[in-house]
């Protein structure tokens, strides 16, 4: 293996890549901004005891886990939630409902393939301190305008609730103290099928009696409404149950308000993998022709700020998978193409031009222009082929003649025709144009 390449699992994002990367980043923090979400950041570690609470035995063993030179046992942070929880459960003085967003890197170590890394970007939107439905509706609708604005329109929303399956899990005969292991099996559906999971539901001490009902329960089909009322049916009696059927009827009522209740599926498979999940939980599955599975997810976590010491705080989240996103968004031709951000191209005639040169660049770049300046000395020719490739629409060409008359030539590279321009009259020029 060569001394130069990166651990597996993780890349390197050279210009290209990365300004499709901070498209994407741009169109989903505008969403989330859109809806009154503040940014938020925490440190990529955080000690081991905060990082193995209730996040599942799957996602403990992916866990980057080190001690630093004192001793302390760590961990880079697999997601973006658990950071909050104890931002939230440390300082009571926050108003609540507290709304954030983060868009940051995570880390597991996981198998790598398509659409999935060991260090890889998460965009979340969370809302702590709201029990009300309004709040699950909204975290599906910021999903649903993040997949628009990025051109992503062919997806719908699976939508259940941990308390339905935990209804559905005690109606069928499974232990209590069995539950979170039917979760964890039924997570595994659309990765190992309907037997895999019979299998593991087994391995884990459930009766078969018990497996078959369940199985039977969590793959009803018919429409949202059809599915909770058979649903309700089978677990009569079962008081989580009930109350998770009637949330997610009034999560489905509130989406109306929201322009999202037609792209809303209820499917009772649905558990997702973490363990500290309380109530609703959603996908957003994209169905273009390409089949990565989920591009987001989310779901309620009532009691995760509780277990790191805070007072209850009610709260839900979403976690847009970029990864997949942007595999998407390449695979589909989405991506305009640009290789840099770079809009004009400032060209200095000769050497003795450089200083009032690098002038006209900083007037433009003081109005929030991107401008490069040549630091090579190469010829007018050399400078337009550069522009060429890196498809920088403009070169300001600074020489005597020009300067005489306190002006300059603007060169546009894609009409191929070019004018003079008074370098005082420079930021308007291209602010008409980039406006």
């Amino acid at each position: 293996m060569s001394k130069l390449q990166t651990p597996r699992g993780t890349r390197d994002f050279l210009p290209i890549d990365s300004i499709k990367r901070e498209t994407v980043f741009g169109k989903i923090r505008k969403v989330f901004e859109a809806y009154g979400y503040d940014p938020f950041e925490t440190p990529a570690f955080e000690f081991w005891e905060i990082l193995g609470v209730k996040c599942g035995e799957e996602i403990r063993e992916q866990i980057y886990r080190f001690k630093d030179k004192g001793g302390r046992e760590l961990g880079l942070r697999y997601d973006l939630t658990v950071p909050l929880a104890r931002v939230i459960a440390s300082d009571p003085t926050l108003p609540k409902p507290f709304k954030r967003y983060c868009i940051s890197r995570v880390w597991r170590y996981e198998r790598p393939q398509a659409g999935r890394f060991r260090e890889f970007w998460q965009a979340d939107a969370d809302i702590v301190g709201s029990n009300h439905a309004e709040s699950d509706a909204e975290a599906m609708a910021i999903g649903t305008d993040c997949m628009i604005s990025l051109g992503l329109e062919k997806f719908h929303i699976r939508l259940n609730s941990r308390k339905i399956l935990e209804g559905l899990s005690r109606a069928a005969g499974v232990p209590k103290e069995k539950v979170f292991d039917s979760f964890r099996a039924i997570d595994k559906l659309d990765k190992i099928g309907i037997e895999g999971v019979r299998g593991e539901l087994a391995n884990r001490g459930i009766k078969e009696e018990a497996i078959q009902k369940l199985l039977e329960f969590v793959l009803i089909e018919g429409s949202s409404e059809e599915i909770l009322e058979k649903a309700e049916q089978l677990m009569a009696g079962t008081d989580v149950g009930i109350e998770g059927i009637h949330e997610i009827k009034e999560i489905l009522e509130l989406s109306r308000a929201f322009g999202i209740k037609d792209r809303i599926k209820v499917d009772l498979s649905l558990a997702r993998g973490l363990d500290y999940y309380t109530g609703s939980v959603f996908e957003i599955i994209y169905e273009g022709e390409k089949q990565v599975g989920s591009l987001a997810g989310g779901g309620r976590y009532d009691d995760l700020v509780e277990l790191y010491g805070g007072s209850r705080s009610p709260a839900i989240g979403i976690s847009l998978g970029i990864e997949r996103i942007i595999e998407i968004l390449n695979e589909e031709g989405k991506f305009p193409s640009k290789k840099t951000n770079v809009k004009v191209f400032v060209a200095p005639t000769s050497d003795e031009l450089r200083t009032k040169a690098i002038e006209v660049s900083q007037i433009l770049r003081r109005e929030g222009i991107q401008t490069e300046i040549d630091h090579a000395e190469r010829k007018l020719k050399k400078i337009f082929e550069i522009a060429s490739t890196q498809e920088i629409p403009f070169v300001v060409i600074v020489g005597p003649r020009e300067l005489e008359k306190e002006k300059v030539t603007v060169r546009n590279m894609v009409q191929q025709v070019q004018e003079e321009v008074n370098i005082k009259d420079l930021p308007e020029f291209f602010e008409n144009i980039f406006t």
